[in-house]
């Protein structure tokens, strides 16, 4: 790579960094935190940051801004945030996490989802790394024990969301919640070092290579192979790719990393908009278009995959990549959380969990020229 390339890479991701602290954290320290309840607001409104009416908090839009307050460096608001998320969401009868709580504080969907409670181990994992917390990691352990014993189905994979008490099985085996998971499980072993985690980690690294890879392009599809109506996410493919890479040795059994190159190569072939570098939201198996509308999280995704596989041609990529998006996406009051491929503004208000993808893209693009 070029040290022109690199200096200017360095310089727009800088200029991310500026965006991010200067623009984005001081919408959810300030008018999308709810001070009684200590709680994110959903989202906020595009024009004046007011919250949007609120029909619900989730617990995990909460975790998520636990991490990025947690990883910002801000103890203060992050703890606002655990003790929040502790008091609100935890099931003290039955044990895991409630999905969500009314305008008041009262449970709302009580049914237990495996994705939130992958983001309570991955925040909770933060914060104590960030502070030393023994409460939060009590609570990545017991969750991630309660996530082994409770969520379990065949073949190794994990139930997507179960009624309150465990009892019943709401919905099976998903990709997103797995692909979270096995972040959460990445986070709490680099925070506690347990052997425990790398194991169930190798596990369901297995578990997924045998029940989701789309065997054509190596690309992890969204539902078990097989399932009508199946699809292909040019983002997963690139923040599974991401992973895969960060786990290396741990989940190399699993051959997730092989299938991996060629679904990036995939995603990047059919996924990607040549004239406005926008990443689309679903493929078919055989590479068409299924959901045109471009999503910025699967644009931070893609980002983090070129910078994670590093190559000369993935850097001039970046190179080019990075003022794409930020023309494309990022403005002087926040985001576009969803344009259309002619650029049209298809989702405007601002939503509490969006900042944990801004911030685990940028904190992957170079800091510097290497």
């Amino acid at each position: 790579m070029s040290s022109s390339i690199a200096r200017s890479i360095a310089a727009e991701a800088a200029a991310l960094r500026t965006h991010y602290a200067q623009t984005v954290l001081p919408i959810w320290r300030g008018p999308g935190f709810n001070g009684t309840l200590q709680l994110p607001y959903e989202a906020v409104a595009a024009d004046n940051h007011a919250p949007l009416p609120v029909a619900r908090y989730r617990a995990m839009a909460c975790a998520r801004q636990l991490f990025v307050f947690s990883h910002a460096g801000e103890a203060a608001h992050a703890g606002q945030l655990f003790h929040a998320m502790c008091r609100y969401f935890h099931d003290e009868k039955h044990g895991g996490w409630f999905y969500s709580i009314d305008a008041q504080g009262a449970p709302l969907d009580t049914s237990k989802d495996l994705y939130t409670h992958a983001f309570v181990i991955f925040a909770c994992a933060h914060y104590a790394f960030a502070t030393g917390d023994r409460d939060a990691l009590r609570v990545v352990a017991e969750t991630a024990s309660l996530v082994q014993e409770r969520f379990g189905s065949a073949a190794g994979l994990l139930h997507a969301a179960l009624e309150r008490d465990f009892s019943t099985v709401r919905t099976g085996p998903l990709q997103n919640p797995l692909m979270h998971l096995t972040e959460a499980l990445l986070a709490a072993y680099e925070t506690t070092g347990e052997p425990a985690y790398e194991s169930t980690l190798a596990q369901l690294a297995d578990a997924v290579a045998g029940s989701f890879v789309h065997a054509p392009t190596g690309a992890i599809a969204e539902l078990p192979l097989g399932s009508a109506a199946n699809r292909l996410e040019p983002g997963h493919q690139f923040e599974w790719f991401y992973l895969v890479k960060r786990a290396g040795p741990v989940v190399a059994a699993s051959g997730l990393e092989g299938h991996l190159s060629r679904a990036f190569d995939f995603a990047q072939r059919y996924g990607i908009d040549r004239t406005t570098g926008g990443v689309c939201a679903a493929l078919d198996e055989n590479g068409g278009v299924k959901d045109p509308t471009q999503r910025i999280w699967a644009q931070t995704e893609y980002l983090r995959a070129l910078a994670t596989r590093g190559r000369d041609e993935d850097l001039e990529t970046l190179a080019l990549q990075i003022p794409r998006f930020q023309a494309r996406f990022l403005h002087a009051r926040g985001w576009y959380e969803c344009v259309t491929p002619a650029g049209d503004v298809a989702r405007a208000d601002m939503p509490s969990t969006t900042p944990y993808h801004l911030a685990t893209a940028y904190a992957a693009l170079p800091a510097s020229p290497q």
